[in-house]
């Protein structure tokens, strides 16, 4: 088991510590765009199902950027 080194016991990490705020406003970008009631503060009302769909779908538009992003750099379609 991997050691964390977390005070809060969360595993979330942000490598990129200037990236932050940038990615905390993302999360609710994302659950105001797929419809989960999350907000600032507690949200352990949420079901996993919910919480799992608005972490999948960080990622997929993330993807999705960096999809764009080589494309455009390598110049290909």
């Amino acid at each position: 088991m991997a050691s964390n080194n977390n005070s809060s016991g969360s595993s979330n990490k942000v490598n990129v510590p200037e990236a932050k705020k940038a990615m905390e406003n993302f999360k609710y970008e994302v659950a105001d765009e797929i419809g989960a009631p999350l907000k600032k503060g507690y949200n352990g009302d949420l079901t996993s199902a919910q919480n799992g769909y608005v972490g999948g779908y960080m990622v997929k538009k993330m993807i999705e950027a960096q999809e764009k992003k080589m494309a455009g750099e390598s110049g290909e379609e």
